[in-house]
């Protein structure tokens, strides 16, 4: 069973904190559906056979694309890879680029799932960061979604803004909240480099909010979706009960996963070995790849036994779940205990771990704070000597 994502790289305009694939709408956008539609028949002969779990269609905007376009690539995507009868399918959406008709499109063309890019419920502050909707473009988008029979809806929030206070972020979480969406992820701004907020920042243009305001924001974001029956399954995911987000877990289980189109990433496993490779960046190489009946690849690395290890607990361990001792043992034939003790025994020592289910290693709340420290003391030891035959 495999997770399918399609990166659509196409924006009505790129927010200034995005250094995502993705470009404004242009005359490219008229054949890459089609490109996708030809890019799965390839992907199929390389792994025929293979079922899907859940589909995610993210970008970029999706929803910039015609909705018939969207539905005739999941059909192909149902043709070539066969969903399970109650596969997840997602589609991420900006508030200003779904009309109630194409939201109703969507919906009877298979998409179960919608993911809304809110960010703030402040106008002030999506202004800042460069978002084309309004606080009032989102509660139309969301009325639609509901109207249209969409029954799990995601929405993004995201705290360490430009000008963002506490206040700020804890009204955007309430007001959300009332709205009861099944699923709300809130996360942190992350400065990239090359982004229009990047340079404001560095130039003295724009100011964040220190390190420890964010934190404090952070912490208040969660008490606060956790009082209000959202529960906290990953660093900055929150769900009712039964709505986690069913691809993303694909992930974080390091899952294997087929991505489509420009910029997008796989990871696969191949005659008992682990690849992770991707496509052309370029959406213009991308298009020439396909449109000549070639695999639009531009790399391939070959994942060792180890480094699968080390990827197993860093994204395992970004669930409060943590990492099940069985599956672990199961996947590579040894105990985690076994494979990393230092790590382990030192971080028991920094009262950084649950230990409340003995089935699974897994941080407490503090220990999520300080996942990065921690990841370095799995990285500490070289483990190649376990690889020898």
């Amino acid at each position: 069973m495999i997770a399918l994502y399609f990166h659509i790289p196409y924006c009505l305009r790129k927010c200034r904190y995005c250094d995502f694939c993705s470009v404004t709408v242009d005359e490219t956008a008229n054949r890459y559906c089609d490109a996708l539609a030809r890019e799965l028949s390839l992907r199929a002969e390389q792994y025929p056979m293979e079922r899907t779990a859940t589909v995610f269609f993210g970008g970029g905007t999706p929803t910039v694309l015609p909705s018939d376009a969207l539905c005739r690539v999941l059909d192909q995507a149902n043709r070539y890879f066969p969903f399970e009868k109650n596969a997840e399918i997602s589609i991420e959406c900006n508030p200003k680029t779904a009309s109630q008709k194409e939201l109703a499109d969507l919906r009877r063309g298979g998409f179960n799932r919608l993911s809304i890019g809110l960010q703030s419920t402040s106008d002030r502050l999506l202004k800042r960061i460069g978002r084309v909707h309004s606080y009032n473009d989102f509660l139309q988008t969301f009325s639609f979604a509901h109207e249209s029979g969409f029954g799990n809806i995601n929405v993004d929030l995201m705290h360490g803004l430009p000008g963002q206070t506490a206040e700020d972020y804890l009204s955007s979480i309430e007001n959300v909240i009332a709205l009861s969406p099944e699923h709300i992820s809130a996360y942190s701004l992350i400065l990239e480099e090359d982004t229009p907020l990047f340079d404001d920042v560095a130039n003295g243009i724009e100011k964040l909010p220190e390190e420890d305001a964010v934190a404090d924001m952070q912490d208040a974001g969660i008490d606060l979706l956790e009082s209000n029956g959202y529960r906290r399954y990953e660093v900055s995911n929150f769900a009712k009960a039964g709505y986690e987000c069913q691809h993303n877990l694909t992930y974080w289980n390091n899952a294997p996963y087929l991505g489509f189109g420009a910029a997008a990433h796989s990871s696969m496993s191949e005659n008992g070995k682990w690849y992770r490779f991707s496509n052309q960046a370029s959406i213009q190489a991308y298009l020439r790849k396909v449109d000549h009946g070639k695999v639009p690849e531009a790399e391939r690395i070959l994942i060792n036994t180890f480094e699968q290890m080390f990827e197993t607990i860093m994204l395992g361990l970004r669930k409060t779940e943590g990492i099940s001792y069985e599956s672990f043992q199961k996947r590579f034939g040894c105990d985690v205990r076994e494979i990393y003790p230092e790590a382990i025994d030192k971080n028991r020592r920094n009262g950084l771990w649950d230990e409340r289910n003995p089935e699974f290693l897994r941080l407490n709340r503090r220990g999520m704070d300080l996942l990065n420290s921690v990841l370095c003391d799995f990285q500490e030891r070289n483990y190649w000597d376990l690889l020898r035959p």
